[in-house]
């Protein structure tokens, strides 16, 4: 007798009966850790229930008077979860789909209501790395920084040879707003931010990697979805040295324009003090290595205040370095800092800033916007703010830190200035270039010693 197994089945309710429900459309989003399959359905009141088969691994979706209206894409070759999307009529007017996976896999799906363009959705996320069963052969662990043909003599020897202090890159997690599901704002010729800002994102991170002592970290590396929480945490999992988010903002009046640099506020730093104190025995390494988890409130609240003040302090000073390199490439929108709430720069211990790169809103720079040419300006940009920002505050252990530097004196350059800046001592100034005095001339060309070194 042929048995089919049923590995799993989801118990959904069968909701109220619905009356000739719609599906408009199905479409897959491909992540890192998830495919997300959306079917968009003309009523939330669609009566549906999953459930796994095996033996080929597949999840079916079974609707009760339903019907298929729109087109289903199908999901990309790339995809290492979801192979195919099948569906066909059931008796009584229903429905099936089915989703034919590489592998058994563990799901979740939930229902989400009408957002700006969206009407209705099912959302059906099948997680990557999460399978129940795998035919594939494991592979055997290697020990960490021993490489794969080197033999246990050779790595004894390896380990008996002195270690040299090496300089660690500079971290700098960018962050492409919104993303998959979530298209951002609009421009009026139908461009959609989050591909624009992806695309700025994709050229900043490219300029970083050929910045030596720097190295980038894309928050999403593709058109899907990330929570604003998951895009922090990558951050903090990655131990960024700068988290800089990109957007590009949108108003009603279409006139409306300029470039704007946020972080921030009072109000959003206190929430989030809150929030990570009733959690505090999850925080772990949450401020620089000090675990809040074995700590009384006031002296929590005392530690968290004190990373949040430094980091809101590192972030001002971020934002104002960008500002004035964004500054020469049109209207600044705001021509200060600002300061909000917003979620995605809530870390207590990385400094954050959101850049608004123009008003997609605006026909004219919606166009700029969609230019190569001008994304590429704006990549610079910030890559010039990044770079001038560790240049006058660069963590220990980096090769900004360790590295001698030079300040070529323009009109109205002081030694006292020039320390200032670089955050030295005028007598290492001094000594670093052999000087007697203060006097400079325009074109000398001084070395600055060492981060730090005051």
């Amino acid at each position: 007798m042929k048995k089919i197994s049923l590995i799993f089945l989801l118990t959904l309710p069968w909701a109220c009966s619905a009356a000739g429900i719609q599906i408009n459309g199905v479409r897959t989003w491909q992540a890192p850790d998830n495919t997300r399959v959306v079917f968009d359905i003309s009523s939330k009141s669609a009566d549906y229930k999953l459930f796994r088969l095996a033996n080929p691994p597949r999840l079916v979706i079974d609707f009760k008077n339903t019907r298929l209206t729109g087109k289903v894409l199908k999901p990309a070759d790339s995809d290492v979860i979801l192979k195919n999307i099948r569906s066909a009529a059931r008796p009584n007017n229903g429905l099936r789909v089915v989703l034919d996976l590489h592998d058994q896999t563990k799901f979740k799906s939930f229902l989400l209501k009408p957002y700006k363009q969206y009407g209705h959705r099912l959302v059906v996320d099948l997680l990557h790395g999460e399978s129940l069963q795998t035919n594939h052969q494991m592979v055997p662990k290697v020990a960490k920084n021993r490489p794969l043909n080197t033999t246990p003599k050779q790595a004894v020897k390896a380990r008996s040879q002195p270690r040299v202090a090496k300089a660690r890159d500079l971290v700098i997690a960018i962050d492409a707003g919104h993303g998959g599901e979530d298209p951002g704002a609009h421009g009026p010729g139908g461009t959609n931010e989050k591909d624009v800002v992806f695309a700025i994102a994709k050229k900043l991170a490219a300029l970083i990697e050929k910045e030596k002592g720097m190295r980038p970290l894309m928050i999403r590396d593709g058109d899907y979805y990330l929570s604003l929480r998951q895009r922090t945490q990558k951050a903090r999992d990655n131990r960024a040295d700068m988290f800089i988010s990109i957007h590009a903002d949108a108003f009603r009046d279409k006139r409306v324009y300029g470039t704007s640099v946020y972080i921030l506020s009072e109000n959003g730093a206190t929430s989030e003090a809150a929030r990570w104190l009733a959690e505090k025995e999850n925080a772990s390494d949450l401020i620089g290595g000090v675990s809040l988890d074995d700590k009384d409130n006031m002296l929590a609240r005392v530690l968290l205040d004190l990373s949040q003040t430094a980091t809101k302090q590192a972030s001002y000073e971020a934002g104002r370095e960008l500002l004035q390199e964004l500054r020469p490439l049109g209207k600044l929108h705001k021509k200060e800092v600002q300061q909000a709430a917003f979620a995605v720069l809530k870390s207590p211990d990385i400094p954050s800033v959101l850049v608004e790169t123009a008003f997609i809103s605006n026909p004219s720079e919606e166009k700029k916007l969609r230019s190569n040419k001008h994304q590429t300006v704006l990549a610079r940009a910030l890559l010039k703010g990044v770079r001038e920002y560790f240049i006058k505050n660069a963590p220990p252990g980096t090769l900004y830190a360790m590295k001698s530097r030079e300040h070529v004196i323009s009109s109205g350059d002081t030694l006292s200035e020039i320390a200032q800046r670089y955050h030295v001592s005028i007598a290492s100034i001094r000594s670093e270039n052999k000087l007697s005095g203060d006097n400079v001339r325009v074109g000398q060309v001084l070395k600055i010693p060492a981060f730090g070194d005051s």
